[in-house]
């Protein structure tokens, strides 16, 4: 057969006047008459790829034109250090996120849709959403906080985190958040090593139905944080019993005025995330002001086609990077649909009635939501009004090919289906989606624009049709500027400049086939991703090893060929104990409230012991990959194992498995 027969299923396909609709077929029409460059007729993506991945400065100076960020930028003072890490960009330029992400103010739409799990949306305007922004802002002033120092919020997705982060971001403040749901021992690793001046901090939260008092979470992390000046009371479940040593939020914002934005250096801090703690506390990953205006400007017009009237969605907590990207959607216009509670409450098609609700155009969310839906029966476009929704965004692990026709098939027939991969570590996506394009059945349409990735095998040589490292082999304005507490970056260039020094190594399995489609299969570290909602294994260990009848352990996530993800957890108990439902019982209850409810395992398996490495690490990605069909012989090296008849033990549980 040939390349043209062997080809998947073309799901949905673009005409000629769909592609001249675009806001990127605007864009290459400003760059050829800027240029006198062609990009065909209509627009060829893959020129317009090529070109911006070859003529980097050109690329983000016309970005950054364009879009009225920075107009003006002479190519030469784009990039004036092309390297990773340490690429520089923009040098001498000032901006800032807050007055980026409000200068689109329109009386026709508003900026923010906010829902809770038990209520009905409620619009806030764009004038009200600057004028809170403008008095946190000025009430962080009151308390002395400072360009650089850190303001953390302990908050679910509501609009309070958005006003927050914003009035933090407007007067140089780093913004830094972690959802409620995460335990105390989570949250501390987390905010311990940013020592914030300010906590933001809700009293509680409903989700699934029930309702969570925080109130004793939040005590124990003002009490092991002493940088903690202020804590600014955010009521959800207790607006009759706040603290009495806090400001309540209503004081924060009640002088409503228009925002002061201090112009800031475009690589001036912007806000921390983090990276999983797959191999002890997680990471603080510092990204900039500039380069995430710029990116996510790029990613919401270019690749989403967003702007003023749209109504843009992503599921998302405020511990996912999702979270960050959606409150950047304010960048272009287009107004943030934010939702507070579980994505199947009161019935698995929840966010579709969310969808009908609230008019969206744009409806993000995980894999693993529309798997539930599509395994349910569930036909949300035949039960609900989608009208107003054309695109539909999907990223957190890979999409299976059922999911993809189910889309088609039960939600609508004239979406643009558009799968993601990128990461927390910059912001936005490696491998994405464009309307210039088909949909194919199970893939990814191709890299974003800007980013020059590739997939290599373990010689550091270029791919294709076979499966590889992900790597990227040009800089990225929205790459980390550092990691907290890293003054050498050291720990930066471990993370992802080996074994390759100065290129990119993300830890995704990348196939990019012969037409230049890309399939990610999942992870080629230990990192712990449901739903997009990453977890580093230490979280659970700290969890599982607090029960004394637990002597080891090691936790997988498991990538499935039917796009599936089995998550087991592996236990060594104490001599004379047994693995019963009461013990279960312990250990999932012990993960729910100090780790993570959404990282509560599928199976406890009880195992004579946990193989290490000779330096003490758990094997997890050796065991990962006998559970994934790898041969034995190429998953583990034996030599490296501290007890190698502990690997027998593990081996005979996945050939088990899979002959199940």
């Amino acid at each position: 057969m040939n390349a043209e027969q062997t080809s998947p299923d073309v799901l949905w396909r673009p005409t000629p006047d769909t592609i001249g609709a675009t806001r990127l077929a605007e864009f290459a029409a400003w760059v050829t008459e800027k240029r006198g460059i062609s990009f065909g007729d209509p627009v060829d993506y893959d020129a317009v790829w090529r070109w911006s991945v070859e003529h980097l400065a050109e690329f983000w100076a016309d970005v950054a034109g364009w879009s009225g960020v920075l107009p003006g930028v002479p190519d030469d003072r784009v990039l004036t250090r092309r390297e990773m890490p340490g690429a520089e960009w923009f040098p001498g330029t000032t901006l800032n996120f807050a007055e980026q992400a409000l200068r689109h103010e329109t009386r026709e739409h508003p900026a923010l849709i906010a829902v809770a799990e038990d209520g009905d949306p409620v619009e806030i305007s764009w004038a009200s959403l600057r004028g809170q922004v403008g008095a946190f802002a000025a009430t962080l002033r009151r308390l002395g906080v400072r360009p650089g120092d850190r303001v953390a919020g302990y908050l679910p997705n509501v609009p309070e985190a958005i006003v927050a982060f914003l009035g933090a971001a407007s007067i140089g403040a780093v913004w830094s958040s972690c959802a409620p749901d995460f335990g105390t021992r989570a949250v501390l690793d987390r905010f311990v090593q940013i020592e914030p001046t300010v906590l933001v901090a809700v009293d509680g939260y409903r989700f699934n139905g029930k309702e969570y008092d925080r109130r004793d979470v939040v005590a124990e992390l003002r009490a092991a944080m002493p940088s903690v000046r202020t804590t600014i009371a955010v009521p959800r479940l207790f607006p009759d019993e706040l603290p009495g040593d806090s400001v309540p939020w209503a004081e924060a914002v009640r002088d409503e005025q228009e925002p002061e934005f201090t112009p800031l250096p475009f690589d001036h801090p912007l806000w921390i995330v983090y990276s999983s703690g797959t191999t002890g506390l997680p990471k603080g990953i510092v990204h900039g002001h500039g380069g995430v205006v710029l990116e996510q400007h790029k990613q919401s017009t270019l690749h989403m086609d967003l702007g003023v009237g749209d109504r843009f969605f992503w599921y998302a907590s405020t511990a996912w990077i999702m979270w960050n990207i959606s409150a950047s959607a304010l960048l272009v216009g287009a107004t943030v649909v934010v939702y507070d509670g579980a994505p199947t409450y009161p019935s698995v098609d929840a966010l579709f009635t969310l969808a009908a609700r609230t008019g969206m155009t744009f409806f993000g969310t995980s894999p693993g939501y529309l798997g539930a839906c599509e395994k349910a029966g569930e036909r949300p476009g035949e039960r609900h009004d989608l009208s107003a929704v054309r695109m539909v965004g999907v990223t957190g692990s890979p999409l299976p090919s059922s999911t993809f026709r189910w889309v088609y098939d039960a939600v609508g027939r004239d979406l643009f289906l558009g799968s993601l991969s990128g990461g927390t570590d910059v912001a936005t996506g490696f491998i994405g989606s464009t309307p210039l394009l088909p949909v194919t059945v199970g893939e990814l349409q191709r890299p974003m624009l800007a980013v020059a990735a590739a997939s290599w095998n373990e010689d550091g040589e270029p791919v294709i049709g076979e499966l590889g490292e992900l790597v990227i082999t040009e800089p990225m304005p929205s790459m980390p500027l550092y990691f907290w507490n890293d003054p050498d970056g050291t720990r930066y260039r471990e993370a992802y400049f080996e074994p390759w020094p100065g290129v990119w190594r993300h830890g995704d399995w990348l196939e990019i086939t012969p037409r230049g489609t890309c399939l990610i299969t999942g992870r080629s570290d230990s990192t712990l991703n449901r739903g997009g909602v990453r977890m580093g294994t230490a979280d659970i260990y700290a969890a599982v090893e607090s029960i004394p009848a637990v002597v080891d352990c090691v936790v997988l996530g498991v990538e499935q060929p039917d796009g599936g993800y089995w998550m087991p957890l592996f236990v060594q108990l104490a001599p004379g104990e047994e693995l019963t439902d009461e013990l279960q019982a312990d250990l999932k209850a012990a993960i729910r409230t100090q780790a993570s409810p959404r990282h509560v395992p599928d199976e406890i398996i009880a195992v004579p012991g946990v193989p290490h490495t000779r330096t003490g690490k758990r094997l997890e990605v050796p065991l990962k990959r006998l559970f994934q069909g790898v041969d034995p012989a190429k998953a583990v090296n034996i030599g490296a194992v501290d007890d190698a008849s502990a690997v027998e033990h593990y081996i005979a549980l996945a050939r088990d498995r899979a002959t199940r």
